[in-house]
């Protein structure tokens, strides 16, 4: 399907991505065979809601787009700013929804067994998580790693796969609340969201700074939609930084607000909550 032109000549059409469409239908048919075969089998399984069906269904639909639609094939051959996008939907979107669409019981089905929890316990905890995230996003985008996952298909696919991946161990602290497994506090989840958001600042500046071309495979494509390599790159940046960090901080926003509802509920409210009526010092009050 043709999606645009440019100067009379087709540019893009929607190409299929088998290895893509393969993952995503791959996952909704384990997801399936789990709720409806693997569930009535398990004794303690519990229910699971309407919303978390619509959660990991549109967790699969973000991959899709990012991995099957115009917007890998832009980021391929063109553009440096809609790859950034296509990242942003790979470790920012896809996974706190897959997450949050996995029942708790399914999760203790797979994790919560001899000789997978240890394992689980190192790799999801969360200074392990977001070291193995930072360190992915700093080394896919060291110019010579980058440029060659544009050029090899393979390892393109295989980068692909492992964002998502870290993503997922990423976000579990935040979105999971399985027994046994790492699980990190509201103001705990706000002190890592606000870790996370400066990698990807930090990322962003370094491209926002430079005055050339910072990889070789944008500089040489072919240019769509006017922008120029320079061009394409500020824009790229401005996704990392800003698009990129609202995420993390509605995310900061919505633990903090959750934190102050339980504490409220509770009774104690905040650290700094001033108390409700100072008690009277002594004489001050007293009858003469």
């Amino acid at each position: 399907m043709i999606l645009l032109h440019a100067n009379g000549q087709e540019l893009l059409n929607w190409h299929l991505h088998l290895e893509a469409i393969i993952v995503c239908v791959g996952l909704l048919a384990l997801y399936w065979y789990a709720l409806k075969v693997w569930r009535p089998r398990l004794p303690d399984a519990g229910q699971v809601s309407r919303s978390q069906v619509i959660f990991f269904c549109l967790g699969v639909l973000t991959l899709f787009v990012a991995g099957a639609s115009p917007i890998h094939d832009i980021s391929e051959e063109h553009l440096l700013s809609v790859h950034t996008v296509q990242l942003l939907l790979f470790v920012f979107v896809a996974p706190p929804l897959l997450l949050a669409g996995i029942p708790t019981w399914l999760f203790q089905a797979l994790l919560i067994r001899r000789g997978v929890l240890p394992v689980a316990k190192i790799v999801l905890h969360p200074l392990v998580a977001i070291f193995a995230f930072n360190m992915t996003l700093v080394i896919i985008h060291l110019p010579h790693v980058f440029d060659y996952q544009l050029r090899n298909e393979s390892f393109h696919f295989a980068v692909h796969v492992w964002t998502v991946t870290v993503g997922l161990m990423m976000w579990w602290a935040i979105i999971t609340k399985v027994p046994g497994l790492p699980r990190l506090s509201y103001p705990y989840q706000m002190a890592y969201l606000f870790v996370q958001s400066l990698v990807p600042a930090v990322i962003g500046s370094f491209i926002t700074f430079s005055r050339t071309a910072v990889y070789d495979f944008y500089e040489q494509s072919p240019r769509i939609w006017g922008l120029d390599p320079l061009g394409d790159q500020q824009l790229a940046a401005f996704v990392m930084k800003v698009v990129g960090s609202l995420i993390l901080w509605g995310f900061i926003g919505a633990a903090f607000f959750r934190w102050y509802a339980e504490e409220e509920s509770s009774g104690q409210g905040l650290p700094w909550a001033e108390a409700k009526e100072e008690p009277p010092r002594a004489g001050l009050n007293a009858n003469r």
